[in-house]
Order: C-alpha cells, then structure tokens, then sequence
C-alpha cells in the first residue's frame, strides 16, 4: 500500500429491529455488490431481530430464495463506540467485553445505514450515528423522523403548499393518539368516501396495511395497522397513475437533482401494491422511465425536488405520487409519501430510475458515500 491512498472503509448496516428486517438485508446486499473494492474497505455489519449488532459472516444470505426471506444471523458481536474520538466498532469478546483486536476497534470512515422502518429509518439511527461522530449516508435526525412518521409528512408538505390525499390521524377525545375505529365518525367516513387505505404511521413496504372496502372491516384493519405502529392512518383512495421519483443530493454541494420518474402499473388480478406484490410475486410492471409528457415530467421532478426540501432531506430521497386529471382536465399530482431511505434491492425503483437518468449503480453509492462526508464536513447534520 506504499505510495497508494488508503482506501475508505464504509460499514453497510443492514437487518435491524423493524417489520423491514428481510428487505433491508436485500437492499443491503446489492449495495455491498456495488462498491468497487479498489476503492473502499467494506465492513458489513448487520443488526439481528433483536437489536444485537454483528460483523456479518461471508455466508449470510443477501437475497430472498424461493420466496424465503434472509434475515441476519451469526457473526462477530460488535457495538457502536460511542465517543467520538474512537469513530468505529468495539468487538466484543466473550461476556460482552471489548476484545483486543485492532486495540478493540474497527475504524470506520462512514457508514451506509441501508436501514428500513423503526430504529433505522426513523431518526434512531440518524442520532446514533451523530453522537458516534460517524458521517453517514441519507438524511439527518430530523428529516429522517419527520418522513417516516406520515401524519408529520403530510403537515410539513401541507406547509409547503405541496399536493396530498385527504386522510384522517385517529386520536380520542383528548387528543391524544389512539387507534379506536370508533373515533373515525360519520362525517369524516363521508367526506373520505371507499376505498379507503389503513396505515401504520410509521412503517414501510406497505406492512400493515389494509384497503377497505367496506366500513366493516375496519375495525380489523386498524388492529393490523395498529400491530405495527400505535399510530394509525387512513387515507381515500387517490386514483390514478402511480408514478415515482428519485432525489439526490447535487455534486459538490449543488442543488438536488430529480431522477427520470418511473411508473408501476398493476397487472389484471393485482388489487394494490401491498407487500407480496412488491417483494414475492410477479403482479406489477414498471416502466422506466414512466410514458408522461413534457410537461408532466417537468411537474413530477419539480414537486419531488420541492418535496426533498420541504422535508429537510439531505443525500437521497424517493417521492412516490399518483398522477391523474382534476375537474379541468387538467393534470393532478398528489404526494403519497416522502422516503428518506429507499429500496436498494434488484427491483428497486430507486436504482433503476436514476439508471435510466444516466447514473449506474456503482455510481450512484459513489455520489451517495461523496455527500455523505461532504455533508459531515461541517460538523452536525442534525439541523441546517
């Protein structure tokens, strides 16, 4: 290594504690296939069902097989340093002491948190990570919190005078949060209309969701919601096309840039895009780029950039829209979710949309390492 730069050690989280356990081990495992190893040292490092972090063995399996879902098992135990002048890994050795190897430390340069749902998506992390001095990849406390959480998303983007869905927070008489089905009266069911889509606030991939057809069965898909998340959503049915598009920080500290936007179109048979739609069975198709016009292209990469800094994201963002026609036959656009960490998985729109614009895989997790230590250069990303 005489005369050469060191190479950057990335640590790719992956796993964790949420619902989305399985799919970030998914999303993880592309990543790690596309950092170039003449440029970076990668340290995957994987967090079990339980919240116990580990140096992951070269055999755990990245990929769903025959339709069964990966999940992080075995390996080193490790533990995040907390100081920041240690900016790395303790290894643990037996009794959950530090180890005396490499002094008890795995350095590390900057971490890619290819974390989904609860206690990766969701802030948790974001601040871990802040206190640990570690730079990462993705958006800060806040945005990351704000747009996982859908009732806060859906003030900040009303705030911004951005486009969304009527819906309904279910809370009791003090206000406080609840999931009750009793508490959605009669008006609000009238003004909402059927179909409508039960949520958990804060949760992804479309576990826990539930579209009702009828008011009967809801109050067991609150309870499916709720099982999830305590915080319970219910949105109408917004029809039309279901488009999507990709943000990402510009270079060298540039204004975002908006990805090509994608379409996914259900196939004859396929009711929604709920989870085995997405994950385990052949039901949708996507065209990449999405057919639109020049001016509803201009309208999508527009709104989402708006979107990306309405919610303080930083590095990368998915804004997911339905795109129809209001009372003047004019197009409608209206904003479904903000994601501060995409799918990173072979189907991923995310990846595939910025493919389409132009931006290889390999490229795409160089500029997102490159905003990840550009972003941290200037201390905390907690706040602008």
């Amino acid at each position: 290594m005489s005369g050469q730069a060191r190479k950057l050690r990335v640590a790719v989280v992956f796993g964790g504690r949420s619902a989305e356990h399985a799919i970030s081990c998914v999303s993880a495992g592309s990543v790690l296939a596309a950092l170039d190893p003449d440029r970076y040292d990668v340290v995957p490092v994987g967090i079990t069902r339980e919240g116990g972090w580990v140096l992951a063995d070269a055999g755990q399996r990245l990929a769903i097989a025959g339709g069964e879902l990966p999940e992080v098992i075995g390996g080193t135990p490790v533990t995040l340093v907390g100081d920041p002048g240690g900016r790395g890994l303790g290894v643990l050795g037996a009794g959950g002491a530090l180890a005396a190897v490499e002094g008890g430390l795995v350095g590390i340069d900057v971490v890619f948190p290819v974390l989904h749902g609860a206690y990766g998506e969701d802030g948790t992390m974001q601040g871990l990570l802040e206190m640990s001095g570690l730079p990462y990849v993705g958006s800060g406390v806040f945005a990351s919190a704000a747009s996982m959480d859908k009732e806060f998303t859906k003030k900040l983007l009303a705030a911004a005078g951005l486009p969304q869905g009527d819906h309904v927070v279910l809370r009791d008489a003090t206000g406080a949060l609840c999931a009750d089905p009793a508490v959605l009266d009669e008006a609000a069911r009238e003004r909402l209309g059927l179909p409508v889509f039960v949520k958990p606030s804060r949760a992804g991939s479309s576990i826990g969701i539930t579209k009702v057809t009828d008011w009967a069965q809801f109050p067991e898909a609150v309870a499916t919601a709720a099982a999830v998340d305590g915080k319970v959503v219910v949105e109408a049915a917004v029809p039309g096309r279901e488009i999507e598009c990709g943000v990402l920080a510009g270079p060298d500290g540039g204004p975002p840039e908006a990805s090509l936007p994608a379409e996914i179109r259900l196939k004859p048979g396929t009711d929604w895009y709920d989870f085995d739609a997405k994950y385990l069975e052949d039901a949708v198709e996507f065209d990449v780029p999405a057919d639109l016009t020049p001016g509803q292209l201009r309208l999508v990469q527009e709104t989402a950039t708006r979107a990306y800094l309405a919610m303080d994201c930083q590095g990368l963002a998915r804004v997911d829209f339905f795109l129809g026609t209001g009372p003047g036959g004019e197009d409608r656009l209206v904003i479904n979710e903000v994601n501060t960490m995409p799918g990173f998985t072979p189907i991923s729109m995310f990846p595939r949309m910025w493919a389409a614009s132009g931006v290889t895989y390999p490229e795409l997790v160089d500029r997102l390492v490159a905003a990840a230590l550009a972003g941290s250069a200037g201390g905390s990303r907690t706040g602008r």
